[in-house]
């Protein structure tokens, strides 16, 4: 079955952008998504102003899988914490130009990392960012519903 990816999807597949790892990152996020092994984690750099100065991403995963996480870091960057919070799924995705839906949860990983990775550098700076949540490893436990609230959290 042919998947219909846009010219941008396709760009940022064949020549992703920000690859690698940030050598003591700012902040560090893994995330995975263990129905499909997608595996994306990305380093930020972020600066004494709280300005996202450099993001990079190393993904396991499908061509959208290195999409997303290559447009995610593109979007994030030269931001400031708190605007990177708002780099949603759906922000990744209009970048992109859309994704075939069975490719939809690969920018839903592209988000999650980039709070994981936000969450490190919060933690690491002992501040709180304003909307974050404490981000999931395993994108599936979500079940794509951002309403569930869990009470047993430890």
């Amino acid at each position: 079955m042919a998947m219909n990816y846009s010219e941008a999807v396709m760009d940022h597949f064949t020549n992703p952008r920000n690859v690698g790892e940030i050598e003591d990152a700012s902040g560090c996020g893994t995330v995975g998504n263990a129905v499909c092994g997608d595996i994306m984690r990305v380093y930020l750099d972020i600066d004494d102003d709280g300005i996202i100065q450099d993001a990079k991403f190393k993904t396991f995963g499908c061509g959208a899988a290195i999409a997303t996480s290559s447009m995610a870091t593109v979007l994030v960057k030269g931001k400031t914490v708190q605007e990177a919070l708002e780099v949603t799924n759906k922000a990744v995705m209009e970048a992109l130009d859309g994704l075939p839906p069975v490719k939809v949860h690969c920018s839903l990983l592209a988000e999650e990392a980039i709070h994981a990775a936000l969450w490190d550098y919060a933690e690491k700076n002992g501040i709180k960012i304003e909307g974050l949540e404490k981000p999931v490893t395993d994108i599936s436990e979500h079940d794509h519903d951002h309403d569930v609230e869990d009470e047993d959290e430890e």
